[in-house]
């Protein structure tokens, strides 16, 4: 018992969520660094370039779960845009993969969280190995 409320005030202290910590699988994205880092359990296991919103636009701040995975999907909003590997988390917001490789690293996107379509592919795998109950979206500056 005590052990569980020491981690509970050691998690506080550090600004990380109870729940992201017992979910399985968490994927930080740093719009400040425009990096997106996933760990398995806690540790440490890709750290990625992304691209978020360019000026003009926002990527949300904030902790979700996934909603729903598309393999391929298509912007309705944005001239139909491919998505490969689609993860959304919050409305029409999602990590997905990009061909505007030399973008990642800096803001270029609508608001959604854009990755190389290698990197895209392999989260989206976790995604469904874990299950979006045992996954955690935590966007931050």
């Amino acid at each position: 018992m005590y052990k569980i409320l020491f981690m509970a005030a050691a998690l506080a202290f550090s600004g990380i969520s109870t729940e992201a910590y017992s979910a399985g699988l968490v994927a930080r994205i740093n719009v400040s660094t425009q990096t997106m880092t996933v760990t398995k359990h806690g540790r440490i296991i890709h750290t990625w370039r992304v691209s978020t919103a360019r000026k003009g636009y926002v990527t949300p701040r904030g902790t979700w779960r996934p909603t729903r995975l598309h393999k391929m999907w298509r912007s309705r909003k944005y001239d139909n845009s491919p998505m490969p590997y689609s993860v959304f988390y919050h409305g029409g917001y999602a990590i997905h993969g990009t061909n505007a490789v030399s973008r990642l690293g800096s803001p270029a996107s609508h608001g959604c969280v854009r990755l190389d379509t290698q990197n895209a592919a392999r989260f989206y795998a976790l995604v469904k190995e874990f299950g979006p109950g045992n996954t955690r979206i935590i966007v931050s500056n």
